[in-house]
């Protein structure tokens, strides 16, 4: 089989966010959608607007149309589908057959493999709006792929030929892999939130506005220069900032009724503190302190923030005040 696919009928069966882009992006590239799975009226709107012409049709008439089929609906239903099409007798020999979810690998598709089908796995990691725009902000997009060796290098052409970037990964490694992403990018949209609820109950009108240009800096940072990037009270020992961090939304949290800042903060500064700790970049003394500075016991919390302090008066640590 050739590495670069030749033109293909492509079925998308899930017209949701990612796969009507991934479908108009395949379209855009010179393949033939020859068929879209639309269910609400959202879904057939967008099916619409980024597959015009393409009919909408039932999956197992676009699983038999299609020489490509792109199952780009949510995780818990994929097993399910892909099984349940097997038991039916869809799947063909010699079908593409291609997932757009982060946890599985190919053995999800198993079923279909079993038909003589090329399972591959095609994660785009982005996240997406569902409109035109998001097909411009392919070029900027890595795809993660798993397929079996020889079936490799269609999955990373496709993925090429959609303008993004293939990295490979281990079918072992799809879960680990997408927890990161999941970790990285569903957790900052969760802390920025939770920042911008604790400016906004101080009577901040724009938090957004305020935020906006620390986040982007510290995004940047991060990325190009890894946990080096990392400043603040956590990773320079300030014990005694820590603890007042910790009291002030202790009381925010009994205020409001909610905790989930709270929780979040402790868990995050800890995590911050050890991994500081870990590379050197804050001696044990201080790491205590702070361990100190997270806990309930404010009497044990002042206690270490002093030490700190003390021991900051005699120690040249040449950490940066920013």
């Amino acid at each position: 089989m050739a590495v670069k696919p030749g033109r293909l009928g492509v079925g998308i069966i899930g017209a949701g966010k990612v796969g009507a882009v991934l479908g108009a992006a395949l379209r855009a590239a010179g393949h033939a959608v020859v068929g879209v799975s639309a269910v609400s009226e959202e879904s057939r709107d967008r099916a619409e607007n980024l597959l015009p012409g393409v009919p909408v049709l039932e999956i197992p008439e676009i699983v038999e149309r299609s020489e490509l089929v792109l199952l780009a609906v949510p995780d818990d239903a994929l097993p399910a589908l892909v099984d349940g099409l097997a038991k039916t007798g869809a799947w063909q020999a010699g079908q593409l057959v291609a997932h757009t979810s982060g946890r599985f690998g190919t053995s999800v598709l198993a079923p279909a493999k079993a038909a003589g089908a090329i399972a591959l796995a095609l994660h785009p990691a982005m996240t997406f709006t569902g409109m035109s725009l998001d097909l411009a902000r392919l070029a900027d997009c890595s795809f993660g792929v798993t397929a079996d060796p020889a079936m490799l290098p269609i999955a990373q052409a496709l993925v090429v030929e959609m303008g993004a970037e293939p990295v490979v990964i281990a079918e072992a490694d799809r879960v680990l892999y997408h927890a990161a992403l999941a970790h990285s990018s569903n957790h900052l949209v969760t802390l920025v939130a939770q920042a911008a609820q604790l400016l906004g109950d101080i009577g901040v009108e724009a938090p957004s506005r305020l935020l906006g240009p620390l986040l982007r800096a510290s995004l940047e940072n991060a990325l190009a220069s890894g946990e080096s990037a990392l400043t603040g009270p956590v990773a320079r020992g300030d014990a005694g900032t820590v603890a007042a961090h910790a009291a002030t939304l202790r009381e925010h949290a009994l205020d409001t009724g909610n905790g989930d800042i709270l929780e979040s903060y402790l868990a995050m500064s800890t995590a911050t503190a050890a991994r500081a700790a870990r590379r050197g970049l804050l001696g044990p003394e201080r790491y205590l302190a702070v361990q100190a500075a997270l806990s309930s016991d404010d009497t044990a919390a002042d206690a270490a923030a002093n030490d700190a302090a003390n021991d900051a008066d005699n120690t040249d640590t040449g950490n940066s005040q920013n």
